[in-house]
């Protein structure tokens, strides 16, 4: 494949005119799977610690980090906000699969700095069906981080709540930049 400025362009003997992205996922996963060896690892992070982060494909968490396959848990949404559904995913994480710490990670240029609420107006209008999420657009990326700190540490469904730190993660540098 060759990288354009549209995007991503089927190359090779195999690439159709018709082929999805998700079809090249598919033949990807055929190769990657021919070398594939279960190593044996338990669903149960080796590290016991959750990532909560942005979807923003600029973030690849595992080399930022220094994680490895099964070192942790890591969930994304589009802001990497605190919600109910990342409350849940933590609590399982926690309860059944037995991470202790949370790490979160915002990013410098996220698409959700700006956004408003007026988006589910938008879709309101649109589709004729108001959804039943929050946008949690917000304007203070700091300020985002801390709230999503305090979600975690004051979750009553959290076992553990002592080592939740937060993160800004510049997307032109690559560094973490620690929110108190």
């Amino acid at each position: 494949m060759t990288v354009t400025p549209d995007g991503i362009s089927p190359t090779g003997p195999t690439a159709s005119a018709t082929e999805t992205i998700i079809d090249r996922f598919v033949t990807a996963n055929r190769g990657y799977a021919e070398g594939f060896r279960d190593g044996g690892m338990d669903a149960r992070p080796v590290r016991k610690v959750t990532v909560v982060a942005c979807m923003d494909a600029r973030l690849d968490l595992f080399a930022a980090l220094g994680l490895e396959l099964g070192d942790a848990h890591v969930i994304r949404n589009a802001g990497g906000v605190v919600t109910d559904d990342t409350i849940r995913s933590l609590t399982i994480s926690q309860r059944a699969l037995g991470t202790q710490s949370v790490a979160l990670i915002h990013h410098t240029g996220c698409g959700l700095l700006g956004l408003t609420e007026d988006f589910r107006h938008e879709l309101e209008l649109e589709v004729g069906q108001r959804p039943q999420w929050a946008v949690e657009s917000f304007v203070d990326l700091d300020g985002d981080v801390r709230q999503s700190m305090q979600r975690v540490r004051t979750s009553p469904f959290l076992p553990y709540t002592d080592d939740v730190r937060g993160f800004v993660f510049d997307v032109h540098t690559g560094l973490l930049r620690e929110v108190h």
